[in-house]
This record gives C-alpha cells, structure tokens and sequence, in this order.
C-alpha cells in the first residue's frame, strides 16, 4: 500500500459498464526516495475521501481485491482515510 493526498476529483461520462457509479479521485503520492517528485494517479474512492484528506490506497491485485470486483479495469483504490501520522 502507498499514501498519497487527494488532489482533485475526476469524471468521465464514457466509461466501460464495470466502472458505471464509482467516485475517482486523482492522487498525488510523493516519491519515498526522491522527496520533490510526486507522481499522480486515479484511484477509485470507497470510504469518501475528500480533496486535501491523505489517503491509504490499495494497488493492482489488492485494489480490485478490496472492490470485491477482481475483474474490474482498476489499478488503484482508496482504502482509508489517514487521521495522523507518527514519526519514527
């Protein structure tokens, strides 16, 4: 699983039947090596993120896995919503 922060929301009217009423997000999730890189995406939201809210978000496998739907067109989904975090 990785975190990132949501950016934005993201529509499309045209889509395949298997995506028809799910909420897209697009994500920035900076990169653990390289601090000042962020890479976005689009990840199907469950749990009712927001714009600013960081996220946990599940990939592959496991994103379609956790939509109860392995064979839907998805690469990434929000999983939960991160309240804090801790330094170690």
């Amino acid at each position: 699983m990785i975190t990132g922060q949501v950016l934005g929301s993201v529509w499309a009217t045209r889509k395949v039947a298997d995506l028809s009423g799910m909420k897209f997000m697009l994500v920035g999730c900076p990169d653990p090596l390289e601090t000042s890189r962020i890479t976005t995406l689009v990840a199907v939201d469950f749990v009712g993120a927001g714009k600013g809210d960081t996220v946990l978000i599940a990939k592959g496998r496991l994103a379609r896995k956790a939509m109860a739907m392995p064979g839907a067109p998805v690469d990434a989904t929000i999983v939960g919503i991160i309240d804090e975090r801790e330094a170690i």
